[in-house]
């Protein structure tokens, strides 16, 4: 499967974080505070009208993700 960006997955979608791309430095902690980690498996729930945020769901709880922090994250889509 190639690796896209989280903000390009559509909502209903499961996919496989890869990595955290390099222009993550700035929220790079953050995120991985929040357990957004490489291996973490997580579901597009929804994407609001304008585009931002995003809300997925990941290990049992919802998060809702600006679209430039999910740009950030590198996902590879899951069937």
């Amino acid at each position: 499967m190639p690796v896209v960006t989280l903000d390009s997955v559509p909502f209903g979608q499961q996919a496989l974080i890869t990595e955290l791309a390099e222009n993550a430095a700035p929220f790079r902690r953050k995120l991985l505070a929040m357990g957004i980690t490489p291996g973490c498996l997580l579901r597009v729930i929804r994407v609001a009208p304008l585009g931002d945020p995003i809300e997925i769901e990941m290990r049992g709880f919802h998060l809702c993700l600006r679209r430039n922090e999910a740009a950030a994250i590198k996902v590879e889509i899951t069937c």
